[in-house]
């Protein structure tokens, strides 16, 4: 995979000389691989509150509306999708000299008042104008790329489309009544998420890095996670007694699974040779980042309500936690398809794990009961598949002869 170094405007040789960038591309390890840069993971750290801050939406109520769940959903996808943005940039173009990192730094910027509008929203805009700037800062990036290669105009091109019409619906929603603003909003989603998609025939000529992508989206993914634990860890009270020790310990045991099969499944690099322009990887990815973070906050309810002594479990929750799972080991299946056929025992280890959830959280009412066959039955597919991929990755490296 060919990346490039932006030959487009730089700032003055003295400035970055007096802010000590000398501008160089991001260093790679003894294989030549690229790594995630310090400014990167920089970048990451405010979205780690954006994704607390969207989790807070849902409240404490362990009964949340359809409508509170699908703004949960929205946000997220919003969220998630400014961040992938930058990601897709650096994979094919690694500038990191001083005009770079100041850019970048303007989109940190826009991402802080996104996580600060998220509470308000739509009638705050701070999310509008925050999403405005990340993204504006990611179309200066594309303009100061497309003069490197040919190949790059033609990446270039289809992005600033793309994205520049999203950009603009964006804008013109600012001029609008907050409760109007919604509806532009999810008309520029859909253009801006179906640009790749159209535009795969060009973009799949310049292969993403099969290195890099899967690497920072499992960092995203690992945020992800994180927030979920933090939605269960918050959920214990203080001085937890002992009894609340162990259904916390027991509820741990259903990320703590999620975690094992999907650094599992990325480290045996199935996908490595198959990514070609990335969409249908990083796309796999926006609902499983959802059911996580979903996932999360209910765990993080059913603790509480064992806490306080009660007797059934919400249908509303268990629908979404059972949903949640589901989802989750759907979009673990359709990753696994991206690489091969499945097998019968790769499905029959997928239907175990959407049976098995949906029989318990449909039929067991009783908290603490439904959390320790929900986490025994997680983690007995987690083995199963686990031991799968681990096979599956031994034979995918093998050499032949």
């Amino acid at each position: 995979m060919r990346r490039v170094r932006t030959d487009g405007p730089h700032v003055p040789r003295w400035f970055g000389a007096w802010l000590g960038l000398s501008g160089q591309a991001p260093e790679t390890d003894e294989a030549g691989h690229r790594h995630a840069t310090w400014l990167e993971l920089f970048l990451d750290l405010i979205f780690v509150y954006a994704l607390a801050a969207v989790v807070a939406r849902l409240g404490s109520d362990p009964t949340p509306s359809p409508t509170a769940v699908l703004a949960v959903i929205g946000l997220f996808v919003v969220i998630q999708w400014a961040w992938v943005g930058q990601v897709f940039y650096d994979t094919r173009f690694d500038p990191d000299d001083a005009l770079h990192r100041l850019l970048v730094l303007v989109a940190l910027v826009g991402a802080g008042a996104m996580t600060l509008g998220v509470d308000e929203v739509p009638e705050s805009v701070l999310l509008p104008v925050g999403y405005l700037i990340v993204r504006g800062v990611l179309l200066l990036l594309y303009l100061r790329a497309r003069p490197t290669s040919p190949m790059a105009r033609l990446v270039t091109t289809i992005y600033l489309i793309g994205f520049g019409s999203g950009w603009l619906i964006w804008f013109v929603s600012l001029t609008l009544p907050a409760e109007r603003r919604p509806t532009l909003w999810v008309v520029a989603m859909v253009i801006e998420l179906a640009t790749p998609w159209v535009g795969a025939r060009w973009l799949n000529r310049w292969p993403v890095d099969n290195r890099h992508l899967p690497e920072r989206i499992g960092q995203f993914t690992i945020i992800v996670l994180g927030s979920a634990l933090a939605s269960l860890l918050f959920a214990v009270p203080d001085h937890p007694p002992p009894h609340m020790i162990l259904t916390a310990a027991m509820a741990f045991l259903i990320p703590a699974a999620v975690w094992w099969v999907y650094t599992t499944f990325v480290t045996t690099r199935l996908l490595q040779n198959r990514l070609r322009g990335g969409q249908a990887y990083s796309y796999l990815h926006i609902p499983l980042g959802g059911a996580l973070l979903l996932l999360g906050w209910a765990l993080g309810q059913v603790v509480r309500l064992v806490d306080d002594n009660a007797a059934r479990l919400p249908l509303e929750l268990r629908l979404l936690l059972g949903a949640s799972m589901v989802v989750w080991t759907a979009c673990g299946l359709a990753l696994y398809w991206l690489w091969t056929r499945p097998s019968a025992a790769r499905l029959a280890i997928a239907a175990y794990g959407v049976v098995s959830v949906s029989l318990i959280t449909a039929t067991v009412h009783q908290p603490r009961l439904m959390l320790s066959l929900l986490s025994l039955a997680v983690v007995g597919y987690a083995v199963l598949l686990s031991r799968r991929l681990s096979r599956a990755g031994k034979e995918a490296n093998t050499p032949e002869g």
